[in-house]
């Protein structure tokens, strides 16, 4: 039995969070495009999940690489959505975990802020060059800076995230 739930999420990790509530109830992921989610039936607690923005597409030869690396050692991608990527593993009762030290953590956040601020600077230029052009670009111009307001909160969540964890490295570095 499959089930789909149409869910946003503003940050992966209470995405994954419900992703695991989920699969400790029972239900595993098993794909994943834009805000929905199909889950099937299964044994409740069977896979602990993960979420991980990738420096490549997919597609490449490095990701690639990479999705092998992680094959190899019985972490399972579920599903990729542009960068994005669901792992699992079977549940061994110890917290999964991909990124296990502040360094490698950060350096993931810093991925997420890049994508985001790119995301976030193209519209804001595209909103600023349609404000100028055309009562209908006027319009288009709009959905861009709605677009940019929406995104600032969860770039600025995720550099608040950087800190805290540049700040525990420098006080337990010291």
């Amino acid at each position: 039995m499959t089930i789909k739930k149409i869910k946003f999420f503003n940050n992966f990790q209470k995405e994954e969070k419900w992703i695991n509530e989920m699969a400790a109830n029972g239900f595993q992921l098993i794909g994943y495009s834009f805000c929905r989610y199909t889950f099937e039936k299964g044994s409740p607690g069977e896979y602990d999940y993960c979420i991980e923005l990738l420096e490549e597409l997919p597609n490449t030869e490095k990701s690639k690489d990479y999705l092998e690396f992680m094959e190899e050692n019985g972490i399972e991608c579920v599903d990729t959505y542009f960068r994005w990527v669901y792992f699992r593993k079977k549940a061994t009762g110890e917290p999964f975990e991909i990124y296990t030290d502040n360094e490698s953590r950060i350096k993931h956040l810093q991925r997420i802020v890049n994508l985001i601020a790119t995301v976030g600077m193209v519209n804001l230029v595209i909103a600023i060059l349609n404000s100028f052009i055309s009562m209908f670009n006027l319009y288009v111009s709009i959905l861009n800076w709605s677009v940019v307001i929406i995104l600032a909160p969860f770039l600025l969540a995720y550099m608040r995230n950087m800190r805290a964890l540049k700040r525990d490295m420098e006080l337990y570095n010291k």
